[in-house]
């Protein structure tokens, strides 16, 4: 028997993905045509024995996140259940605040699995190589170059046995290319560990809150508290893959992970991907398209293109590396590129609304980190432009590498602006 915990975090988190995350948590953002962590629930239930899974974080069980729930479930067919924290606990607080949830039944192992990152998903790879060789804790990992570890967790391993014998978190000089991807899989020993540095933390001096309750104990860090104490200690392995993957920090990285689950459609889901045809609009690369959308035949779509449900895309409409949210409407020969147009968005004629390309790779020496500050003295730095919910262009507008919120309607051109 095996479970699945997805680390979902909270409002305090994820500023840098705003104004998306205003109008739905961003685990709910569309990435690909689904929710961002429908990628991640659909890998758990392809593993043979998975019995349950669980989301922990500290949003409110709003109307939205429970209605993706109960359709996660009768879609995949498996209890999806969410744990909502008391506070912000910490990507390892949470995991022992629910042990008794996560360890009802007796599980083998248990996946855990942060919410803002985009992956292939090698669950399975993983599972065999812990019952092949078990330890408490195993750590997907993957290479980055040089320069780029530096953004990660970077994993020092022995060759041989794969065992992590050294573990830092974002450090400051180069230490190692292999770095940490945020899917792990645990057996139950490993929340040990976890209750010792809880114990550790009270007997440090944290104090109670207003509420009585030991949020400052409660806060547990797994790559610093966990992770780095006990590397080289025998109890920690990595697992390598060479497959997909990268994080989802802001909404330029969104775009990057939706080109990456977009391409392995063509071997998962390949009913998913628009395909050209006769009297339809113009597909280039891999092009998603909500069954409600309505788009004009001579619109050209692509490549790393997601249209959203009640789209409305006109005639002679050019969408290229853009994702359009539901109910957004691109008026008659409006050119958008690498950008995100928003819930209920208008873009008016011949309007032109361009971002600077994001390219998060790990691997590529030559990528822009968009974990970066947005800001540079004073002034936004390049990056793909963002239209918030409702917002209204009209016609003839030029809008270049910036971020509109919402409720706006413009009247000009903008270029490196936010707009307020």
């Amino acid at each position: 028997m095996l479970k699945a915990v997805i680390l979902i975090g909270g409002p305090q988190k994820g500023t840098r993905f705003r104004p998306l995350s205003f109008e739905v948590p961003k685990p709910l953002f569309p990435v690909a045509g689904v929710p961002m962590i429908q990628h991640h629930i659909e890998a758990c239930a392809q593993v043979p024995g998975m019995q349950e899974i669980l989301l922990i974080g500290f949003y409110q069980p709003d109307e939205p996140l429970t209605r993706f729930l109960e359709a996660a479930q009768q879609e995949f067919n498996l209890p999806v259940r969410y744990l909502q924290e008391f506070a912000p606990l910490g990507t390892g607080g949470g995991l022992y605040h629910f042990r008794d949830q996560i360890l009802a039944g007796s599980p083998e192992a248990f996946f855990v699995l942060n919410a803002d990152v985009c992956s292939d998903f090698p669950l399975s790879d993983m599972l065999a190589a812990h019952r092949h060789q078990p330890h408490p804790f195993l750590l997907l990992g993957t290479t980055a170059n040089r320069t780029q570890s530096l953004n990660y967790g970077c994993i020092v391993e022995n060759p041989q046995t794969h065992e992590v014998l050294h573990y830092v978190e974002k450090p400051s000089t180069f230490v190692s290319d292999i770095i940490n991807c945020g899917i792990y899989l645990f057996s139950p020993e490993a929340l040990r560990p976890l209750r010792d540095v809880f114990y550790r933390n009270q007997q440090d001096g944290q104090l109670e809150d207003s509420s009585g309750l030991w949020r400052g104990a409660g806060t547990i860090r797994l790559e610093q508290d966990v992770f780095s104490a006990l590397a080289g200690q025998g109890q920690i392995y990595v697992h390598l893959t060479d497959g997909i993957w990268s994080q989802i920090k802001s909404a330029g990285s969104a775009l990057y992970a939706s080109r990456l689950y977009l391409g392995r459609y063509q071997l998962t889901h390949p009913e998913y991907l628009a395909k050209h045809s006769p009297g339809g609009p113009r597909i280039r690369g891999n092009v998603y398209i909500h069954p409600t959308a309505k788009v004009a035949p001579s619109a050209v779509l692509g490549p790393n293109v997601s249209i959203g449900e009640g789209v409305t895309v006109g005639e002679g409409v050019r969408l290229r590396e853009s994702i359009v949210l539901h109910g957004a409407t691109l008026q008659e020969h409006t050119c958008v590129l690498h950008s995100i147009v928003g819930w209920g968005s208008t873009v008016g004629r011949w309007a032109r609304v361009e971002g600077t390309p994001n390219d998060p790779n790990p691997n590529d020496p030559r990528a822009h980190m968009d974990s970066e500050s947005l800001f540079k003295d004073g002034k936004l730095l390049p990056a793909i432009t963002i239209l918030g919910c409702r917002v209204r262009i009209p016609a003839e507008v030029l809008i270049l590498n910036s971020i509109v919120l919402p409720h706006k309607e413009l009247s000009r051109s903008f270029t490196n602006q936010i707009i307020l």
